[in-house]
Protein backbone atom coordinates (compact mmCIF):
# COMPACT_ATOMS: atom_id res chain seq x y z
CA UNK A 1 0.00 0.00 0.00
CA UNK A 2 1.25 3.47 -1.02
CA UNK A 3 1.99 6.12 1.95
CA UNK A 4 0.64 8.75 -0.35
CA UNK A 5 -2.81 9.67 -0.95
CA UNK A 6 -4.22 12.73 -3.63
CA UNK A 7 -7.37 15.03 -3.30
CA UNK A 8 -8.20 16.41 -6.87
CA UNK A 9 -8.90 20.48 -6.27
CA UNK A 10 -9.40 21.21 -9.92
CA UNK A 11 -8.65 20.85 -13.92
CA UNK A 12 -7.99 24.70 -15.31
CA UNK A 13 -6.29 25.89 -18.34
CA UNK A 14 -5.85 22.24 -19.21
CA UNK A 15 -3.96 21.60 -16.10
CA UNK A 16 -5.08 18.86 -13.94
CA UNK A 17 -4.45 20.34 -9.75
CA UNK A 18 -3.90 18.23 -6.78
CA UNK A 19 -2.41 18.09 -3.62
CA UNK A 20 -0.51 14.32 -2.41
CA UNK A 21 -0.44 14.11 1.56
CA UNK A 22 1.81 11.11 2.85
CA UNK A 23 -0.34 8.28 5.29
CA UNK A 24 2.46 8.08 7.08
CA UNK A 25 5.73 8.69 8.35
CA UNK A 26 7.12 9.74 4.49
CA UNK A 27 9.09 12.81 4.49
CA UNK A 28 10.37 12.68 0.65
CA UNK A 29 8.29 13.51 -2.04
CA UNK A 30 6.39 10.53 -3.64
CA UNK A 31 7.92 9.36 -7.64
CA UNK A 32 4.55 10.26 -9.22
CA UNK A 33 3.53 8.79 -12.22
CA UNK A 34 0.83 9.36 -15.02
CA UNK A 35 -0.09 7.36 -17.72
CA UNK A 36 -2.66 7.67 -20.29
CA UNK A 37 -3.42 4.34 -22.96
CA UNK A 38 -0.47 2.57 -20.82
CA UNK A 39 2.18 5.57 -22.58
CA UNK A 40 3.65 8.04 -19.74
CA UNK A 41 2.91 11.57 -19.53
CA UNK A 42 5.96 13.60 -19.19
CA UNK A 43 4.69 17.11 -17.95
CA UNK A 44 4.39 16.50 -14.18
CA UNK A 45 5.01 19.46 -11.82
CA UNK A 46 5.78 18.26 -7.75
CA UNK A 47 5.89 21.41 -5.27
CA UNK A 48 6.32 20.95 -1.74
CA UNK A 49 4.42 22.74 0.65
CA UNK A 50 6.62 25.30 2.55
CA UNK A 51 3.72 25.83 5.56
CA UNK A 52 2.93 22.08 5.72
CA UNK A 53 5.21 18.86 6.26
CA UNK A 54 4.36 16.00 3.75
CA UNK A 55 1.90 18.40 1.73
CA UNK A 56 2.65 18.30 -1.94
CA UNK A 57 0.91 20.43 -4.98
CA UNK A 58 0.64 18.06 -7.62
CA UNK A 59 0.37 19.77 -11.59
CA UNK A 60 -0.52 17.75 -14.59
CA UNK A 61 -0.27 19.56 -18.05
CA UNK A 62 -2.81 17.93 -20.01
CA UNK A 63 -0.99 17.42 -24.09
CA UNK A 64 -3.56 18.27 -26.30
CA UNK A 65 -2.14 16.02 -28.63
CA UNK A 66 -3.86 12.94 -25.93
CA UNK A 67 -7.14 14.66 -26.35
CA UNK A 68 -9.24 13.62 -29.04
CA UNK A 69 -13.22 12.20 -29.15
CA UNK A 70 -14.34 10.23 -26.86
CA UNK A 71 -13.09 9.48 -23.18
CA UNK A 72 -9.86 9.77 -22.16
CA UNK A 73 -8.07 8.07 -18.87
CA UNK A 74 -5.26 9.22 -17.63
CA UNK A 75 -4.10 7.45 -14.28
CA UNK A 76 -1.72 8.73 -11.65
CA UNK A 77 0.67 6.52 -9.53
CA UNK A 78 2.93 5.98 -6.72
CA UNK A 79 6.00 4.53 -9.26
CA UNK A 80 7.72 2.97 -6.34
CA UNK A 81 4.80 1.01 -5.22
CA UNK A 82 2.52 1.01 -8.42
CA UNK A 83 -0.41 1.51 -6.74
CA UNK A 84 -2.80 3.44 -8.13
CA UNK A 85 -3.34 6.57 -6.37
CA UNK A 86 -5.97 8.71 -8.17
CA UNK A 87 -7.36 8.71 -11.94
CA UNK A 88 -9.04 11.79 -14.17
CA UNK A 89 -10.94 11.23 -16.80
CA UNK A 90 -11.81 13.94 -20.14
CA UNK A 91 -14.33 13.34 -22.26
CA UNK A 92 -14.42 15.18 -25.85
CA UNK A 93 -16.74 15.30 -28.57
CA UNK A 94 -20.60 13.89 -28.95
CA UNK A 95 -22.14 13.73 -25.60
CA UNK A 96 -22.66 10.37 -24.63
CA UNK A 97 -26.16 9.20 -23.21
CA UNK A 98 -24.60 7.08 -20.41
CA UNK A 99 -21.02 7.33 -19.22
CA UNK A 100 -20.90 3.47 -18.90
CA UNK A 101 -17.92 4.18 -21.48
CA UNK A 102 -15.86 6.33 -19.38
CA UNK A 103 -16.26 3.45 -16.54
CA UNK A 104 -15.03 0.77 -19.25
CA UNK A 105 -12.30 2.98 -20.14
CA UNK A 106 -11.20 3.35 -16.63
CA UNK A 107 -11.46 -0.32 -16.15
CA UNK A 108 -9.45 -1.22 -18.93
CA UNK A 109 -6.61 1.66 -17.74
CA UNK A 110 -6.24 -0.07 -14.28
CA UNK A 111 -6.80 -3.58 -15.71
CA UNK A 112 -3.66 -2.82 -17.90
CA UNK A 113 -1.98 -1.70 -15.02
CA UNK A 114 -2.61 -4.50 -12.62
CA UNK A 115 -1.47 -6.84 -15.73
CA UNK A 116 2.17 -5.08 -15.95
CA UNK A 117 1.93 -4.89 -12.09
CA UNK A 118 1.40 -9.17 -12.37
CA UNK A 119 3.64 -9.37 -14.86
CA UNK A 120 6.66 -7.43 -12.98
CA UNK A 121 5.97 -9.85 -9.99
CA UNK A 122 5.83 -12.83 -11.50
CA UNK A 123 9.17 -11.74 -12.87
CA UNK A 124 10.98 -11.01 -9.97
CA UNK A 125 9.73 -14.00 -8.34
CA UNK A 126 11.14 -15.86 -10.98
CA UNK A 127 14.64 -14.21 -10.58
CA UNK A 128 14.55 -14.22 -6.85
Amino acid sequence: MSDYSITKTRIFAGIWEGVVTTQGDAATAPDIEVSHLGEPVQSISLTERESEAGVWDLRIAIPPELLSDGVQVFLICDKASGEKLAAFTILTGELLEDDIRAETELLRAELDMLKRAFHRHCLETMQG
